[in-house]
């Protein structure tokens, strides 16, 4: 793509309507916003995609939305909630508040091989275009930077501080391989990672071996163990391990070895027992080699996501107005992210673009050259206008305003700062 100085392209400020819009003229304002936007937002989208920061590290990236949040006349704070990284941006009064959530990490060596810079610029297309619409919708407009969705878990650390407390409903989208598929297909599962360290005794691996206790026979023991186990786990169920350190030298019966292991399942109850299940497999090695062992959390733990059936119900057709056809004869899914402690605390929403013709997998290289490509620029435009359209849609749905207020007062104060696996 051509190179775009986004500083001379920043929105400018948007004047609200001087008389009141009807939900259509709303929604036509959202998709001409989007359009004036185009070059704009895909400049964003591949400067973002082109300058990958690891996981609280996306000094720059937040840098960037946070300027273009200001320039649309949000209330911009760079830096909030404990992170160096995240930003909070306000625009608009009213009863109802929608929180955006926006990602903006990378992953290591294969930068956004999963498509953040797609997040990020569809919540910032949004956000730009609901900022003129939102007073009159009586919507407070919210919009999150949340780092460290790869590793680390940003909107684990947020919720903790206070986020979401205010919010109505949250809502962000991830772009994905293949096809369109309904939010109801989609599963997002919990994840717990983790560190286990063996102790044991070193000694001479020729000359004393019999003096020794082989952490490192426990590290393999235990691996064997997970392999034998994941025949009998259910199929929306996972584990992984591998040994991060294992000994020094061939000649030296280990007293030391570590293994980083993790855990998924897409059933909070599932996952508990399954994860119960994996820590018997090292204390089993552990007891057969005579070692003794430990386990400490390497980074928060994620909650499965539930999507809220109203929000998925609108975002599905308002991603079909855009032309898509949205497929609901498979399930998609199996990865994890922070949006599920966000979705088990209030209303929430994960829906999914697809990068039309990729059939690469995100993670992999080839997703990561797509989400550069023309196929990720329309999905950066067209789930702009469907996040946007869909806070339009519950604004002006009297019932489901009135549910979904409802439901914010009845949680208790706190209630959003509590871990959720």
């Amino acid at each position: 793509m051509e190179s775009v100085d986004v500083a001379t392209t920043a929105p400018a400020p948007l004047t609200v309507p001087a008389t009141p819009m009807s939900l259509t003229e709303a929604r036509a304002a959202v998709a001409t916003t989007i359009a004036d936007q185009r070059d704009n937002l895909l400049a964003i989208s591949h400067q973002i995609h082109d300058d990958p920061e690891l996981s609280y590290q996306e000094f720059r990236s937040a840098a960037l939305l946070a300027d273009q949040l200001r320039a649309a006349g949000y209330d911009v704070t760079l830096g909030c909630y404990g992170l160096d990284t995240a930003f909070e941006a306000v625009i608009g009064e009213g009863d109802v508040t929608a929180t955006l959530c926006l990602e903006y990490d990378a992953l290591p060596k294969i930068g956004h091989a999963c498509g953040h810079n797609i997040i990020a610029t569809a919540g910032l297309g949004a956000a730009i275009a609901l900022a003129p619409l939102a007073a009159e919708a009586g919507v407070r407009v919210k919009v999150l930077g949340t780092p460290a969705e790869e590793h680390g878990g940003g909107k684990v650390d947020m919720l903790r501080a206070g986020a979401w407390e205010d919010s109505t409903f949250s809502l962000m989208v991830h772009g994905m391989t293949t096809g369109d598929v309904a939010v109801e297909r989609t599963v997002f599962t919990a994840v717990e990672r983790f560190q286990v360290t063996f102790h044991g005794v070193a000694s001479h691996a020729a000359g004393a071996p019999w003096l020794a206790v082989n952490a490192g026979a426990a590290a393999t023991l235990s691996l064997t163990a997970m392999a034998l186990l994941r025949q009998h786990i259910p199929h929306t169920a996972n584990i992984n391990a591998y040994i991060s350190n294992g000994g020094a030298a061939t000649n030296i019966i280990p007293d030391l070895a570590e293994l980083q292991v993790e855990v998924r399942a897409a059933d909070l109850d599932v996952h508990r027992d399954l994860k119960q299940r994996v820590m018997n497999c090292f204390e089993g090695a552990a007891i057969a080699t005579g070692c003794t062992w430990e386990q400490h959390a390497t980074e928060n733990g994620y909650a499965p996501v539930k999507h809220d059936p109203d929000l998925s119900r609108i975002w599905d057709a308002n991603l079909s107005t855009r032309g898509r056809t949205l497929d609901d004869s498979y399930d998609l899914g199996g990865g994890s992210t922070d949006m599920g402690n966000v979705s088990q605390v209030l209303p929430g929403l994960h829906g999914t673009v697809a990068l039309d013709g990729c059939k690469a997998a995100p993670h992999q290289v080839a997703f990561e050259q797509a989400a550069a490509s023309p196929a990720g620029d329309d999905a950066v435009l067209d789930a702009a206008a469907a996040l946007a359209w869909t806070v339009l849609d519950v604004a002006h749905d009297p019932a489901l305003r009135a549910d979904l207020l409802a439901r914010q007062a009845a949680r208790p104060v706190g209630a959003t700062t509590v871990d959720s696996i």
